[in-house]
């Protein structure tokens, strides 16, 4: 009797893993495109594929009309796997699988929401009392306080991602940050967490610009 053939199943396994990622992060973009929280070739996302890789984006790429080819993967020092051409930021989404690893998705985007928020916004953006509170991860209560750290913008990534980090060490993961004149970041356990995370930033953060007592000037 002949053995039967053996199988790779981790190789397997890693497969479907990297086909579901291409799937749903192809569908974000869509669905993210439609909102108007990417214009142009901005915004990148990610999923976790394993402890040492993900699931990205590639550079200048439509969000709203992603192909597969348009998704690739990068070893979690941002180094690519298959050849195709990570964005610069995507030291920003291995810097928080480094830091966490519970988080399995990340998307950041370029809504006019964030953008407007992070040019007149203190440091730190807190938002306390709203029903909304309750849709991030570990929240069953209104009753909560939600820190936005801001950091500022900077065409030094790796530095970036280090100050990320240092305030995470200090401060806790959160569920989310602004660059000034930007645009935002934020994460969660799976995709879809991430999905919902974001929606409700983006509602939070409209109600933050209406909300605010100064309205008289906008840095630019």
């Amino acid at each position: 009797m002949k053995p039967a053939p053996s199988t790779n199943v981790s190789s397997t396994r890693s497969a479907a893993d990297y086909a579901h990622a291409v799937s749903g992060l192809i569908a974000a973009g869509a669905r993210l495109w439609q909102q108007g929280w990417c214009p142009a070739t901005s915004s990148n996302f990610s999923q976790r594929l394993g402890p040492d890789s993900c699931a990205i984006t590639v550079s200048g790429r439509d969000k709203g009309n992603l192909q597969p080819e348009d998704i690739m993967q990068v070893d979690l020092a941002g180094q690519a796997l298959d050849g195709k051409k990570p964005s610069a930021e995507t030291l920003l989404h291995t810097q928080l699988y480094r830091h966490d690893p519970e988080i399995g998705a990340i998307l950041h985007t370029h809504s006019m929401n964030a953008t407007l928020v992070s040019t007149v916004a203190p440091n730190i953006v807190e938002l306390s009392g709203l029903e909304l509170l309750k849709a991030f991860a570990g929240n069953s209560s209104h009753q909560v306080t939600l820190r936005i750290p801001v950091f500022n913008n900077t065409q030094d990534i790796a530095a970036l991602a280090s100050d990320v980090e240092t305030w995470m060490q200090q401060h806790g993961t959160g569920h989310a940050y602004l660059i000034r004149g930007h645009g935002l970041y934020t994460w969660g356990r799976d995709l879809p967490e991430t999905l919902r995370h974001l929606e409700a930033l983006e509602f939070l953060l409209e109600y933050y610009w209406h909300a605010r007592p100064d309205t008289s000037e906008v840095a630019i």
